[in-house]
């Protein structure tokens, strides 16, 4: 880098910096992944990311504001970082194959969306049977399987 000239921040190198910011409840899980990034704008090096939590009283919220600024802080030349709360409604279609696998395979939990049933995240089996519409996060309930028999949670749309 030349003296006196500072380096263009590139918006991928942001979007692979805020890999490295997990989901506090799904660790492995990236927010990008999560499809928690809602927007992201550079303008003079400065970056601004639109932050859309799972549901809007997330407890961990500001604390995740936090790890995605601090993470975009790191890319070089980035001069500034602001976090916005997005006003959009996060739905489980943001969530990439990767967060959908590792959601059943780390975690047993099976991904519900409008267009079709969840599937067993034990078994594959989509004959899966409401318990509980209350499960340990306000964004899950609890489900059982009839065809294995496992309790799993569905992570609703």
């Amino acid at each position: 880098m030349v003296s006196g000239v500072s380096a263009t921040v590139n918006k991928s190198d942001v979007i692979e910096a805020l890999r490295s910011v997990d989901d506090p409840e799904y660790p492995g899980i990236s927010v990008v992944d999560m499809g928690m990034i809602d927007g992201l704008e550079i303008c003079s090096n400065q970056v601004t990311i639109d932050l859309l939590t799972t549901f809007s009283g997330c407890p961990a919220a500001e604390m995740i504001a936090s790890d995605v600024a601090e993470a975009a802080r790191k890319v070089h030349g980035v001069n500034g970082v602001e976090v916005r709360r997005s006003t959009h409604a996060w739905d489980t279609s943001r969530l990439s194959e990767t967060a959908r696998e590792a959601m059943a395979r780390d975690f047993t939990v099976a991904v519900a969306s409008p267009a079709q049933p969840a599937q067993c995240p034990c078994c594959a089996s989509k004959s899966l049977v409401e318990q509980s519409l209350f499960g340990p996060a306000r964004c899950r309930a609890v489900h059982r399987c009839k065809t294995c028999g496992e309790i799993v949670e569905v992570l609703r749309a």
